[in-house]
């Protein structure tokens, strides 16, 4: 067995996919998909906030098998995000195994780097070999709003002082993704607090404000948000996972979202917004199946075609450089 070999395996432990195009059924543990190969609908794909192996969390499926994967299938590009640790200096080992496939990495602003938004964090990160870090995530799992609205234990880490000001360290690292050209991605903040910050990260000049998850839980926007966001500069995401989560999946506690609320979040503002899947929990599919039946969804539902291609294809790769 070569290293490759031996990475895949690793892989493959856990993890679950889709069936005959059905959207969340659940298969054994032990099988991963998306080994077929090219596949039109994915040429040029650019998923920005997927989730693998090595994590504090379980996954389906490692970084290395993934990117060989996603290159496989057609994809432009990945960028990986855990809550916990970096990823980009990882993407600079995985390129040198997977040449001329784009693989990004990122960080999230949560306690492993301090109780506060780590300014000197954010600082290495963007000076790291290669260049890969390409999105830096106010907190996540950490955020002050997730806490409070989860009852999680501690106050959590905030984003804005108790006047509703931006903090002065969160403005650092918003002048760091302007400096960098990189994203500054609004994390697990409220949508009120994602307001906030959309309109400082537009007075200081950030050019790839992300407001995420904008379809998911306690981060939901309505239609007017979205808009008011839009008008300040910012890109909104969609991710797939709700339409994937509930009962006999990696995230069963979730009520899936419907396909009709799914697809009126994505005909809002698709000039300004594109869809990652934010998959990779164990009990999931693959990113690359989901992103697929995403993509089939949207065709099946008439979306046009130039709009999905926003959406999964332009917009991304303009967030993450490679359209200049």
């Amino acid at each position: 067995m070569d290293r490759r070999d031996f990475i895949k395996t690793l892989g493959i432990a856990g993890g679950a996919a889709l069936v005959g195009g059905t959207v969340g059924v659940p298969v054994a543990a032990a099988e991963v998909r998306a080994e077929a190969g090219p596949d039109p609908l994915l040429k040029d794909v650019c998923d920005i906030h997927i989730h693998c192996l090595p994590d504090t969390r379980p996954r389906c499926i490692d970084e290395f098998t993934l990117a060989g994967q996603a290159k496989a299938a057609g994809y432009k590009c990945v960028m990986f995000k855990s809550n916990d640790w970096s990823c980009h200096d990882r993407a600079y080992l995985v390129r040198q195994a997977l040449p001329d496939f784009e693989v990004f990495g990122s960080i999230c602003m949560n306690r492993v780097h301090g109780d506060k938004v780590n300014v000197f964090a954010a600082e290495q990160a963007v000076k790291t070999s290669g260049g890969l870090c390409r999105c830096i995530w106010m907190p996540t799992l950490s955020a002050a709003y997730q806490h409070q609205r989860d009852k999680l234990p501690g106050p959590g880490i905030p984003v804005l002082d108790p006047q509703g000001k931006v903090l002065p360290e969160v403005i650092r690292v918003m002048e760091i993704c302007a400096e960098a050209d990189i994203i500054f991605a609004s994390g697990h903040s409220s949508p009120q607090e994602s307001l906030i910050l959309a309109k400082q990260a537009k007075e200081i000049g950030v050019k790839k404000f992300v407001v995420t998850h904008v379809n998911s839980l306690i981060w939901k926007m309505t239609r007017d948000q979205i808009n008011q966001a839009v008008d300040l500069g910012a890109f909104v995401e969609y991710c797939y996972l709700p339409r994937l989560w509930g009962p006999g999946t990696g995230n069963p506690q979730f009520e899936r979202q419907s396909r009709r609320e799914f697809l009126n979040y994505v005909k809002t503002v698709p000039e300004r917004s594109f869809i990652s899947t934010d998959l990779g929990q164990r009990g999931n599919p693959n990113p690359i199946d989901g992103m697929r039946q995403c993509i089939r969804e949207l065709l099946a539902a008439g979306i046009p075609q130039k709009e999905i291609n926003l959406m999964v294809r332009s917009n991304p790769a303009h967030l993450i450089g490679l359209n200049k």
